[in-house]
């Protein structure tokens, strides 16, 4: 178990060497009256007695979302997009509304919901496609998006490399959840000025 608060505060700690940090941010939740703990990472994460069934984030805490999802579908959409998975669903198991925020170690009962412009809901019909793959093949059959497998994310290295999870975009793809970018309003992996963040994939 010492093995494993040593992994959790390396990934707290990974979070502050970029400069900023999940501290203050929309996902510190150290302040909730809710959160008697006063711990910001326990409320996704846990040392002791995580869920191993959740291979997507290390040392898993929350519960998570069982509900069944309306995707988004277009005419003109060439990738294959079917219920999210992945680390998308870790995320949804608060911004979907049907699980509250505060079930979180072994709670199920938790009356915080997420609300407002934070609330996404089962029905994804209008928001951007994810748990999809999106690789050199997706980008040819498209014409309008960028090969990801060499195109620069502005971040280091390729958008496969620094955006993609196994090759799929998810909701991280755009959004770190640990504030590392220090962006504002949606906790973006980087500014989307002048449309900088949806320019990195899309050829338009």
């Amino acid at each position: 178990m010492k093995v494993l608060s040593v992994i959790l505060s390396i990934l707290f700690l990974a979070s502050l060497s970029f400069g900023q940090s999940i501290v203050g941010s929309a996902h510190d939740f150290s302040g909730e009256a809710w959160n008697q703990s006063g711990e910001i990472c326990v409320v996704c994460h846990t040392p002791h007695q995580a869920d191993a069934t959740v291979n997507d984030a290390p040392l898993w805490n929350h519960e998570v979302t069982g509900a069944t999802f309306t995707p988004y579908s277009s005419s003109t959409l060439d990738a294959t997009v079917g219920q999210p998975n992945g680390v998308s669903k870790l995320c949804l198991s608060c911004h979907d509304g049907t699980v509250a925020v505060d079930n979180f170690g072994g709670e199920t009962n938790g009356n915080e919901f997420v609300s407002g412009n934070d609330l996404i809901g089962t029905d994804l019909s209008d928001d951007h496609p994810v748990s999809f793959v999106y690789d050199a093949a997706l980008a040819t059959a498209d014409g309008g998006l960028y090969d990801p497998t060499t195109t620069n994310s502005g971040l280091g290295g390729t958008i496969d490399q620094d955006m993609l999870i196994s090759h799929k975009l998810e909701c991280s793809s755009c959004h770190d959840v640990h504030n590392g970018a220090g962006t504002t309003g949606y906790l973006l992996i980087k500014s989307n000025a002048n449309s900088d963040l949806c320019l990195t994939c899309h050829a338009k």
